[in-house]
Order: C-alpha cells, then structure tokens, then sequence
C-alpha cells in the first residue's frame, strides 16, 4: 500500500498501480493539520514532516489523530540555514529501529531514535 499527500490535511492510500483505495484527514487538539510531506509508515503510525518546518508528527493510521509531535530544531545542523534549505527526508531502518532526516541541500543525515517519554515523543541521536 502506497501513502500520497497532496500537501492539504488529507492522505491518500493507493494500490501499487496508483489507484486511490481511500483516503485518512489528519488532525489534532485545533483542528486539521495542513502542508503534510514527507511520509513514512511504521508499526500502524505514518510520520510526515510538516512542510517548512522544524516538525515531525505521529499520525494514527486508522483515525487520522496526531498522537505524536517531533520538534526537530535542536537536533537539525547548526551550519545550515533550515529556512531556506528545510527539513524534507524521513526514511525508516526496521534493522536500526531509527530514522534517518536530511533536508534540502543538507550534506549529511542524522539517525534519530524515538522513544515515548511522559507520552510525549522525544528524538535522539
């Protein structure tokens, strides 16, 4: 199953020919999450960097709710300018258990591990 977002607060699930199956809204405490990019399915969860921004979130694959919120900025490259060359590249290594981030014109990538602390999602190198 392949995971598509049209960068609004909707993601779609389409068959390995392209064809929509349905489709999940994403929201949280305020309302629908908007500029979803960058996905990645793990264990029943979808991770999507929000577009232009320092953030990762959790999404719940089956209700559309945001269970999870990453704040990406102290762990981001302190010798790139992340507003012009944001955030963008999200890949999971099951072997690992991490994921991997990179972002626009990054030279490197950074392995990240995320545990739940205090139900609150914490990264670390």
């Amino acid at each position: 199953m392949l995971i598509q977002s049209d960068g609004s607060n909707k993601l779609y699930f389409l068959t390995p020919d392209f064809q929509r199956k349905g489709e999940l809204v994403v929201y949280d405490n305020m309302g629908p999450v908007m500029n979803l990019n960058e996905l990645e399915y793990v264990n029943g969860y979808i991770y999507a960097n929000i577009w232009q921004t320092n953030r990762i979130i959790q999404i719940d694959s089956k209700s559309g709710k945001v269970v999870g919120d990453l704040d990406m900025t102290g762990i981001l490259p302190t010798n790139i300018d992340t507003k012009a060359n944001v955030l963008n590249g999200i890949a999971f290594q099951p072997t690992e258990n991490a994921f991997y981030i990179t972002g626009k014109n990054w030279p490197t990538l950074t392995k990240i591990q995320l545990k739940n602390k205090d139900k609150k999602l914490v990264a670390s190198r």
